[in-house]
């Protein structure tokens, strides 16, 4: 494992290596294959979790049974941290998209260093703080932006994690089925594949499977806004 991975996550930025080398010592590692379910929403579960290698996705099912895909996360990216300050059920379900490798904190383990460490705690906090900024931000989305607005942004998103350089253009490995682009995006299928269809014929992108190169990106993000 590249140590430098763990240390990207919120919980590990604001400590010295030190301290951030007895962290790692209480955490365990868990590794998921492809479509295994780490947790379901509702079920109850008090640990955090930090995406060392893959991608995992967590979701919502709503009430007519379709999955809401709320995010996809990558190395160095954590979860599961809203249960340390509300041990409640988990409000998603989390799935490895990829082989998963994850490293998990036991939330007793984890109080000891919230007691000890204030930056810990403000970390966290920082890290709820985003994820309220980024859920409002999906509203707004939905309220305001059309479904190719929606996807160009769900593309650049995608590209600031996960993307590589190439001379061609920006390859935008995401792992995702259309239908899972279709359940991040908020919109059916159909309507996913005609926009993509349509930035593909433009000359924005090349559509692979399971990736997407983005060959011009300024086009991408004036649809984004």
């Amino acid at each position: 494992m590249d140590p430098d991975v763990l240390r990207q996550a919120p919980l590990f930025r604001e400590l010295d290596d030190e301290a951030a080398a007895a962290l790692e010592q209480a955490m365990s590692t868990i590794s998921l294959r492809r479509g295994a379910v780490l947790f379901h929403e509702g079920d109850v579960g008090d640990q955090l979790y930090v995406v060392i290698q893959g991608k995992m996705k967590l979701g919502r099912s709503g009430s007519g049974g379709r999955e809401n895909l709320l995010a996809v996360l990558g190395p160095g990216q954590m979860f599961g941290e809203l249960s340390v300050f509300d041990p409640g059920p988990r409000s998603t379900t989390a799935t490895a998209v990829t082989p998963v490798e994850l490293r998990c904190l036991e939330h007793e383990e984890l109080a000891k260093w919230l007691n000890g460490r204030p930056e810990v705690s403000r970390a966290l906090l920082g890290q709820l703080a985003e994820r309220l900024r980024r859920a409002n931000d999906v509203v707004a989305d939905l309220v305001f932006s059309d479904v190719p607005g929606r996807v160009a942004k769900a593309l650049l998103d995608l590209a600031a994690r996960f993307g590589t350089e190439r001379s061609e253009g920006l390859l935008v490995n995401h792992d995702l089925t259309q239908e899972e682009l279709a359940q991040l995006v908020g919109a059916s299928r159909e309507t996913v594949n005609k926009a993509l269809a349509d930035f593909a014929a433009r000359g924005w992108i090349r559509l692979e499977p399971r990736s997407v190169t983005l060959l011009a990106v300024d086009r991408i993000e004036r649809r984004a806004r």
